[in-house]
């Protein structure tokens, strides 16, 4: 699996799977889920010991305002139904239109910037967090990507499944200490 997404990004072309087994197509999703967590958290963590190395102050984070203004349910619906289906199709839907353009490799990661760009509204503006851009979305960036090589080799419908899952998984935590009653500071 690893050498073929080393191969694909390093030219990304439109070429769907012609594998359609069920069970191989899950355990590729799962992995890259797992290499997309994985890769996410190592990014976060260089991110935070910056902040801490240097005392930068990166200001709350809109989940926070959504967990102390929204209960768990809607939080849940925005991030594991709505948010997926809506930027898979806005980031990764209009690929396939592009499919044979000279132009797919550009717009292809054009479209991941762009998707990790728009996260950085999750944060407040502060000075820190301007500096930092490029650190904060890596993993939404990084995310994007393996969004759209799930989106090209097996499809749109499995792309927003893929999203739903990694959103899912990330929101696990808030919704455990939403019913444990845990406060999150």
């Amino acid at each position: 699996m690893l050498q073929s997404l080393y191969l694909f990004l390093k030219n990304p072309v439109y070429k769907e799977d012609e594998n359609t087994n069920l069970d191989y197509r899950l355990s590729l999703g799962v992995r890259i889920l797992v290499l997309g967590l994985g890769v996410s958290i190592l990014l976060v963590l260089i991110t935070a010991t910056i902040e801490s190395f240097f005392n930068l102050e990166l200001g709350k984070h809109a989940i926070n305002e959504l967990v102390a203004t929204k209960p768990i349910w809607h939080i849940l619906l925005l991030g594991v139904v709505i948010a997926p289906f809506f930027e898979e199709l806005i980031f990764r839907g209009p690929l396939a239109l592009f499919k044979n353009s000279p132009y797919f490799k550009q717009l292809f990661y054009g479209l991941a910037i762009i998707f990790g760009l728009i996260h950085i509204s999750n944060f407040e503006t502060t000075t820190a967090t301007l500096i930092l851009i490029p650190l904060l979305v890596a993993p939404q960036i990084w995310i994007g990507i393996l969004f759209g090589y799930i989106r090209i080799r097996f499809g749109l419908a499995w792309a927003m499944g893929l999203h739903s899952t990694h959103n899912l998984v990330l929101f696990i935590p808030l919704a455990l200490s939403d019913v444990l009653n845990i406060p999150l500071e």
